[in-house]
């Protein structure tokens, strides 16, 4: 079996256009292997529910499929991801606008420092909750997908400024929501 490691993402899409399988397959695995993990994080994100994010981001793999089957050109793979992804949970939110309310599944054994990790990730998902969706956007593509300024005005389609102001007042307007959480934690 070939080593697709060495591949980049446009040649790994080329062999999954056009060669048989399982060259097609592994190649395929190994754009899954380079971008799940960050595009899953963004769906946790966006979502902070287990079952939604992973159907939008089932949904986004399969619109790579159908998007390198029907010979689109994808110049940048985790952009392209990360717009789909981004523009599925937008339409599945306004298709959606009740109320998404969901228990995750509980663990009987934690350890006290893993309950502290899990209740300040927590208090920092309520935080992002209460955010505009823009700024909460924003914040997730900066801070959990490592995205610059030009990359996220670029996918998000707004000018530099407007990320920028949308990044701080995140910033600003999470830190006034977690201070009086953590001074009373401490």
């Amino acid at each position: 079996m070939k080593n697709y490691k060495r591949y980049s993402d446009e040649e790994l899409i080329s062999i999954t256009a056009t060669e048989p399988e399982p060259e097609k397959s592994g190649a395929f695995s190994e754009l899954y292997n380079r971008h799940s993990n960050k595009l899953y994080l963004y769906c946790r994100k966006i979502f902070g529910d287990g079952t939604y994010a992973e159907d939008i981001f089932q949904d986004t793999f399969m619109q790579l499929i159908r998007s390198i089957e029907s010979k689109i050109v994808i110049g940048n793979v985790q952009g392209y991801l990360l717009r789909t992804a981004r523009n599925l949970s937008l339409n599945f939110k306004r298709n959606n606008n009740k109320l998404l309310v969901e228990f995750d599944d509980y663990h009987a054994y934690f350890t006290e420092r893993n309950f502290e990790v899990k209740e300040l990730t927590q208090m920092i998902d309520a935080a992002l909750d209460l955010l505009p969706e823009e700024h909460k956007e924003a914040f997730i593509l900066q801070a959990y997908q490592g995205l610059t300024y030009s990359e996220i005005a670029a996918l998000t389609e707004v000018p530099l400024t407007t990320v920028r102001n949308r990044v701080v007042r995140a910033k600003s307007k999470l830190r006034e929501i977690l201070s009086p959480m953590l001074e009373e934690g401490k």
